[in-house]
C-alpha cells in the first residue's frame, strides 16, 4: 500500500461526506427505530465486505467492464429499492395507524445487505479510489485491495452507527406526533424511490455511496 496515512485520510474525508447509504440508514432508523437502523448500518457494511471481495478477485472490474452484466446490477438494485418504497407505502390503515408496521430485525438487516450488495456505484467506487493506493511493487495486489476495504468499511460501519442512533433518538420524538404519523410512509416512500432512481441511473464515480 502506497502512503497508508493518505489512504487513512482520504477514507476519512469520503465517509464523512453524507452520502446515499447514510440516507437509506437515517430513513429506517427514523421510521422503524434505533435498533433498525443500526441493524440497516450492519447489513450494508456487510454488502461493502461482499464488494471488497469481489473487487479483490478482480470481479469488479469484470462487472464495470460488461455492458450487460453491470446493466443487470443496476436495474436489479434500483427494482429492490423500489420494492422497498412499495412495501412502505402499501402499510398503514388510517391516519391513526403507524405509519410503518416494525419489520423482523433479520429482514431489515437482509435489506441492508442487498441495497449495497446491488449498488452499481459501489463498485465503481472501488474501481476508482482502492488502486490509487495499491503498490505494484509490493506485490499480493489482492491482499492490498482486501486490507484497504475492511479498513474502509470498519470506517465507514462506524460512520454509519452514529447516524442510525442519532436519527433513532429523533425518529421517537417525531413518531410521538400525529402529523409525522401521518405523513411518514409517503416520506419513506419517496426516499426508496430517489436512491431507485439513483441507482439506475449510476455512472462512473469516485465518491462512495
Amino acid at each position: 500500500m502506497t502512503n497508508p496515512l493518505l489512504f487513512l485520510l482520504a477514507s476519512l474525508t469520503l465517509v464523512a461526506i453524507p452520502g446515499p447509504n447514510h440516507l437509506y440508514i437515517t430513513t429506517r432508523s427514523i421510521g422503524e427505530g434505533r435498533r433498525a437502523g443500526i441493524a440497516s448500518a450492519l447489513g450494508v457494511e456487510t454488502g461493502t465486505l461482499v464488494h471488497v471481495a469481489l473487487a479483490a478477485a478482480g470481479l469488479s472490474a469484470l462487472v464495470a467492464a460488461s455492458a450487460t452484466a453491470f446493466g443487470v446490477l443496476r436495474y436489479a438494485g434500483a427494482a429492490y429499492l423500489v420494492v422497498l418504497a412499495y412495501r412502505t407505502l402499501r402499510g398503514g390503515d388510517g391516519d391513526d395507524a403507524p405509519a410503518l408496521a416494525p419489520r423482523p430485525l433479520r429482514r431489515v438487516y437482509l435489506d441492508g445487505v442487498l441495497v449495497n450488495v446491488l449498488n452499481p456505484k459501489v463498485v465503481l467506487f472501488f474501481l476508482a479510489f482502492i488502486p490509487q493506493f495499491v503498490d505494484q511493487d509490493a506485490g499480493a495486489v489482492p491482499l492490498q485491495i482486501a486490507v484497504m476495504g475492511i479498513v474502509l468499511t470498519l470506517i465507514g460501519t462506524a460512520s454509519d452507527l452514529v447516524y442510525a442512533v442519532a436519527a433513532g433518538s429523533i425518529g421517537a420524538w417525531l413518531r410521538a406526533r400525529p402529523v409525522f404519523r401521518r405523513r411518514q410512509r409517503y416520506a419513506t416512500g419517496a426516499v426508496y424511490l430517489g436512491l431507485g432512481a439513483a441507482a439506475l441511473f449510476a455512472g462512473p464515480s469516485a465518491r462512495r455511496t
